[in-house]
């Protein structure tokens, strides 16, 4: 019988004032008790509309009703079916707006915990350590896959499992792209992330790290080299800045490079890492998207006594999940919104002393379907910073489109791809990921790898 319960089972997490400090992970986990309590919540609906909302297919009914049955391992086992990064999913996808967006229960009450069951599934066997490693009969066919990322391991898992020799090329020196230098320790832990790609190393795939597509080799040289299909999961590492006066002062950071020296490259633990990073007092970060959210916790957690999100919306437009709002004002983030920077000061030395800011008003509707912001006159003040974030959005680094020639790209860099299979204007080529979207979440990456997996299959099978 179904537990009739109208919020979900608490998850334990470190408390607000003591988190702020240190780069443990929040979210502590359900207890086997906590998972088969909100396990019973779901009713096992019969269209299952959660699946529907699931961009990689997991078949969610059926793995909670395992773990309302106590069979932890195969609640596992129906995850990883369709899911090569389980665990990593029920840490960072958008749950409010995919499954449990779609979940009956959330009709009148708070929907089904499915991201939380599905974290608990997958750290229960990751700390059994006996993730089984499925039987493969390789067919020798070479397939590329460029960038580590969620989009291009998902690909690698799927092609892998289909018996393809398959080699990932990746251009950092580690493996895992946004889920390794972008997304913090405290959100995301890198040993999950390592755990997850040693998986598909035991599966076969080859990583080859330090290799730079469209300067190592183009994508011309792949298929000379016998690979019979490309695909291109490189992610959107380009930076977007606002183009206003002081964004070139020391002291502002892209978001890119700020979170990729805090979680890539450890400051951190500065100096056992050898990688500083400049923290003052006072901190900004421009922006109201995930990418925000992170920045400023990392800030508050090395030290800044004030970090503001600056952002010229309201909270209701803001697009970062509500969780990650929630636990940045539980860790006294202050948020200015409707609020947008005019220029940024600095002194004699070229070094960052504050910020001209305007109060904003939301007028009519744009493009998007939200309000567009609009200044109020004479509504300018200064705020005293030491360090400001740019966190307004990312694009696709323009390396592999303008080496590879017939590629077909959009004006703004993404890569033209069909939206059911990923193929590209290149016979062979195909992407998905933020390399054709432009940011996204790590779900969609998944999804697009997956879909990409499937139509390479056939188009090879059809040569």
């Amino acid at each position: 019988m179904a537990n009739m319960s109208p919020i979900k089972v608490k998850i334990p997490e470190q408390e607000p004032t003591v988190r702020n400090k240190n780069f443990k992970e929040v979210a502590l986990g359900y207890t086997d008790e906590m998972a088969v309590e909100e396990a019973t919540r779901c009713l096992q609906c019969k269209n299952a509309p959660c699946v529907k909302g699931c961009p990689v297919n997991v078949q969610i009914p059926k793995f909670i009703k395992k773990i309302t049955e106590r069979d932890f391992d195969g609640a596992y086992e129906i995850i990883a079916e369709t899911n090569s990064l389980p665990a990593v999913c029920g840490r960072v996808c958008p749950q409010e707006s995919q499954c449990e967006g779609l979940c009956v229960r959330g009709i009148k009450n708070e929907p089904v915990g499915i991201g939380r069951l599905e974290r608990f599934a997958a750290d229960y066997k990751m700390q059994k350590n006996d993730k089984p490693i499925p039987e493969i009969k390789t067919n020798g066919i070479k397939v590329a896959v460029i960038g580590a990322g969620p989009a291009g391991l998902t690909c690698a898992g799927d092609l892998a499992k289909l018996g393809y020799s398959v080699t990932i090329f990746e251009a950092f020196h580690v493996p895992g792209g946004v889920l390794m230098y972008g997304i913090p320790e405290f959100r995301l832990p890198k040993k999950i992330v390592s755990t997850e790609i040693e998986s598909l190393k035991k599966m076969g795939v080859e990583i080859k790290t330090n290799s730079v597509i469209g300067k190592l080799f183009s994508v011309d040289e792949l298929f000379e080299d016998d690979f019979k299909a490309v695909f291109i999961g490189s992610g959107a590492g380009l930076p977007s800045f606002m183009k206003i006066e002081g964004e070139n002062l020391n002291g502002v950071y892209s978001s890119n490079e700020f979170l990729t020296r805090i979680n890539l490259m450890k400051a951190y633990q500065f100096p056992k890492f050898d990688t500083p990073v400049l923290i003052g007092k006072n901190v900004a970060v421009v922006g109201g998207g995930n990418v925000a959210m992170d920045a400023a916790r990392c800030a508050k957690r090395l030290g800044a006594e004030n970090v503001y999100i600056i952002y010229r919306r309201s909270e209701e437009e803001m697009p970062a999940r509500t969780e990650e709002v929630h636990h940045a004002k539980e860790e006294e983030i202050e948020f200015k919104l409707l609020t947008n920077p005019v220029r940024i000061l600095g002194d004699e030395k070229g070094s960052v002393t504050g910020m001209e800011c305007i109060q904003m008003e939301l007028g009519e509707p744009d493009a998007s379907g939200r309000r567009r912001p609009v200044p109020k006159k004479g509504s300018e003040y200064i705020i005293d910073l030491d360090t400001v974030v740019i966190a307004i959005g990312q694009s696709p680094n323009p390396l592999i489109r303008t080496t590879t020639p017939g590629l077909e790209t959009q004006k703004w860099g993404g890569i033209v791809a069909d939206e059911q299979t990923g193929a590209t204007s290149r016979p062979g080529v195909f992407a998905g990921g933020d390399a054709v979207t432009g940011a996204a979440t790590v779900i969609l990456a998944m999804g697009a790898g997956k879909a990409a997996a499937k139509a390479m299959d056939e188009y090879i099978k059809s040569l």
